[in-house]
């Protein structure tokens, strides 16, 4: 079984439902099992026990700090490459569709990349033109059906590849 991490700080709501909607996604893929924590639960130890990371933040004009925080207080996993080779992902949500979703995503495709990880986004698709990035799902002011439709795209693509990599 691939275990695929989600990891988000969960104090805008709208970060929680994109959250459980990737997870909707992870479990959609045989032989994939979602973790789901919001940052104020989750265990840096979690990080050396998945096989996937996929992280959602606020936008905050840019990660909220409590993300950004635990992340750079989870050890020395940027200097010791234990992540390095798994995928990872990202998704945002904020208040304004010109606000810096794009933004807080790229700090987190920074975040991973960091470590090594193999960055996946969304292909273009017609859904695109209402909802997410090619850098991740999003969410702007309310959770739409597109956006919800962006997030189980994205956490099956990243739990079809981690279930590859697993086998």
């Amino acid at each position: 079984m691939a275990t695929v991490l989600v990891l988000f700080d969960s104090r805008a709501s709208l970060v929680r439902e994109l959250a459980r909607a990737v997870c909707e996604g992870i479990a959609l893929v045989p032989g994939a099992d979602a973790h789901s924590r919001d940052v104020e639960e989750a265990r840096p130890d979690e990080l050396l026990r998945c096989d996937a990371l996929v992280l959602g933040s606020a936008n905050w004009t840019g990660v909220t700090g409590r993300l950004k925080t635990w992340l750079d207080e989870s050890g020395d996993l940027w200097e010791s490459g234990e992540l390095a080779g798994k995928p990872g992902a990202a998704f945002a949500a904020g208040w304004s569709p010109h606000g810096g979703l794009e933004a807080t995503l790229l700090q987190l495709v920074h975040l991973i990349l960091g470590h090594g990880m193999l960055f996946l986004g969304l292909p273009w698709s017609e859904r695109m033109r209402r909802s997410g990035s090619y850098y991740g799902a999003t969410a702007v002011a309310v959770l739409t059906n597109d956006d919800r439709e962006q997030a189980r795209a994205l956490g099956a693509r990243v739990a079809a590849l981690a279930v590859r990599l697993a086998s």
